[in-house]
Formats: structure tokens, sequence, C-alpha cells
């Protein structure tokens, strides 16, 4: 029988193949002969991808005779495979956007992410790791801090940086080396390292298109630069605006009538960034709690066409049953130069996400560079508390 799972409905139709109930493990084919593992369960509506406590609903799922396609809700990363029997199918990730396919396989009843080895020791890499990557490199090379949890083998934690974190990391140390991936419908992580008790030399694989060494050392005390100073209004400018269009044609700015004397929240974000998801769920549910803080979103989509860009607002919106305004920056790339053009106010843009806080007289208040994720765990908490403490400071002005 066909499984075949649209929007939470399902339908059947005659077919040679469906979805085996239980856990299937998917590993994709990324550079240097790695595997990039992860899990995922079926549901009674899709499927839930794992990565360490985070669960993925997917419910958009196709089989057709011997062929499944497995659509993820928000981003537009799509699992496209052939069953070579019913415990088994193969494949490629493909994002049509940016021309990637990333191959994989998929086998049934496989529970363990990174298979282990009993007679290997453990090194515990549990706590802070200031990190660098492409340290060789004067054009790539960026600062992070690696934090960590460890239950005998098994790790979680992420890779934070200024622009944002690698979300939810999960994998195993033993002997010396260290293995975590995380895959999110929209990317899809290696990290391979040789550790010791106090360093890390290693290699980070995103899909089948990207790679670059890091080194770490323990460092409990290590932190990263104040997300609040790395981006900034440019000398000469008095006032942050734009006008960019909704779904509807209609242009906005930050200058309209219905915009002024408001606390406003501007988001620069794209429909194919986690973290700026990570970041638009908390905004949605913050904005329907406190109606009188204006949130308005800027979408910097790679999408090749208008149209495409704004099917993935849409869709968006609709999964998060997010209210406030999404404009459409740009679409096409999301090359930052290219979006510090469209805001030239800005002295660059850094990441997506980046936030921009305007109090009830159009002055420009603080800017947040990059965003801190439930995968950062008390930093989530912090960024939350402080982000609500500040908007309540200029709502009471």
């Amino acid at each position: 029988m066909i499984f075949l799972i649209s929007c939470g409905k399902k339908e059947k139709k005659s077919s040679v193949f469906y979805l085996k109930k239980g856990s299937w493990r998917v590993v994709l084919k990324v550079q240097d002969g790695k595997g990039l593992p992860f899990l995922f369960s079926t549901t009674n509506t899709g499927i839930e991808i794992h990565n360490a406590e985070e669960r993925i609903p997917v419910t958009d799922i196709t089989i057709i005779n011997d062929s499944i396609t497995i659509k993820m809700d928000v981003y537009e990363g799509v699992l496209k495979g052939v069953f070579t029997n019913e415990h088994t199918f193969s494949g490629e990730f493909v994002k049509a956007s940016l021309n990637r396919q990333v191959p994989f396989v998929a086998t049934h009843g496989e529970e363990i992410r990174f298979v282990k080895d009993d007679k290997k020791t453990i090194t515990n890499v549990a706590g802070n790791w200031e990190t660098v990557f492409s340290p060789n490199s004067e054009t790539d090379r960026y600062i992070a801090k690696g934090v960590f949890e460890q239950k005998g083998k098994q790790v979680t934690g992420t890779f934070r940086t200024t622009t944002g974190d690698y979300r939810y990391l999960e994998g195993i140390s033993e002997g010396n080396q260290l293995k975590l991936s995380t895959f999110d419908g929209a990317h899809a992580f290696l990290f391979t390292a040789t550790v010791t008790d106090s360093t890390m030399t290693g290699m980070f694989y995103s899909g089948n298109h990207w790679k670059e060494p890091f080194i770490a050392k323990r460092n409990e005390s290590y932190e990263l630069p104040n997300a609040e100073e790395l981006t900034y209004i440019k000398e000469g400018f008095d006032t942050f605006d734009f006008t960019f269009p909704d779904a509807n044609g209609n242009m906005m700015s930050l200058s309209d009538k219905n915009m002024q004397g408001k606390v406003r929240v501007v988001q620069i974000m794209g429909t194919w960034c986690p973290n700026c998801l990570d970041e638009s769920t908390y905004y949605a549910e913050y904005s329907k709690k406190n109606p009188e803080v204006h949130f308005i979103a800027l979408a910097f989509e790679y999408a090749k066409t208008k149209e495409k860009a704004f099917q993935n607002i849409e869709r968006l919106q609709q999964k998060l049953h997010s209210t406030y305004p999404i404009l459409l920056a740009q679409y096409g790339t999301s090359d930052k130069k290219k979006a510090q053009e469209k805001l030239p106010m800005l002295n660059h843009v850094l990441s997506y996400p980046t936030t921009i806080f305007i109090d009830k007289k159009g002055k420009v208040r603080r800017i947040h560079t990059g965003f801190n994720g439930p995968a950062t765990g008390h930093k989530y908490l912090e960024f939350k508390k402080d982000f609500e403490d500040f908007l309540l400071m200029l709502q009471k002005e």
C-alpha cells in the first residue's frame, strides 16, 4: 500500500512499498568519504527527525511505486529516494535553489546515530571550548565557543559563533575521536575531531559542498564578543528605514504613519535559515502576547524567483502561525554584501538573523547580531529574559 502524507492527511493507493514504522537511520555522503548520519522515526502524521532533544515534524511525504519524496515542512530541502526493499531506500537530499544534491542511504530498524566500539576508551569533552574555524585563512577565519555535555560516550551540545549557533549537535566521543552531526532539513552538518583532554583538531563538513578545519582548546571562562556591539548605524545616518513589498505588493516602511510612536522590532532573516526559524518561533509567540510591540521582518531569500520567495515566506508564516509582516527585501541570493546594499545605514549585515530595536521616537536603541537558540541552553534563556526586559523598558518610556 502507498503511504501518502500531505499536510497531515493520508490517502491510500496501490503501490509496491510503504514507509515501514519505527526508526530509520539516514547517512548522507559528504566529502573525504565521510558519512553524516541522522535518525528519524515514523509518527501518525509523518516522521520526526531527531537531533539530541530536538524533534522536527515532517508531514509532506509521498510514495509512488518504489519512489519516496520527503519534503520539509518549512525549508525547501527534499529527500528524494527509491526503495531497494522494504528496509532500505537511497537517493539524494536536494536543495533546488542552490543546485545542491547530497547522496544518502536510509535503513530501517537502526536506532544508533554513530556506531560505538565498546573496546575504545572514553575521552570527556564536556565543558567549554575556545574554537577557531579556518584558523589559517584571513578571509574565512572566525571564532566560536563549543559547549558540550557528555554521558558515557554520548555527546550533545553546539558551537556558538558571533552570528548564531550550529543548533542541536549529537554524537559520540570514544578513543581520541569526536563525531557530531545534525540534520534539520535546511543544513546537514558533520564535525569530526581528534581530541585530548584539552585540545581538538578537526574538520567541519556542510553537506558535500563545503568543509573547513577547526581547532579548539578547553577554556571554561571563554566568552564570545558582545552581540550588541557588532552591528551599528553608520556615522552620517540619523534613522533606520526601508521600503520593501509584502506578498500583496504593498510597499511598507518604518516611516509609515501607522508605525509612528510605537516600539518596533525589525528582524533581518531568511526562511532558509534554521537560526532564523528558532528566532521567528519565539518572536511569533511573543508578538501575540504583546501586540503593542510592532514586529516586522525583512526576508533575504536565495529562491530564484519572487514568486518562490513569497511562497517560502507564506509557508513559514503558516507553520508558525505568525501574524507579523514579513517583507521581501531580496531574492536570488542571500549574500550579506548584497543585503548591506539594501540597508546602507548599517555598517554591515554580519548575520542572519539580526534584530534592530527602535523606540517610540524612531531612534535605534540596540542592534543584536545573531541568535542564541534553544540548543545553547542557558544562553537562550538569558536572551529571552534580556529581550523581554528591554522591550518592557522601551514601552514604559
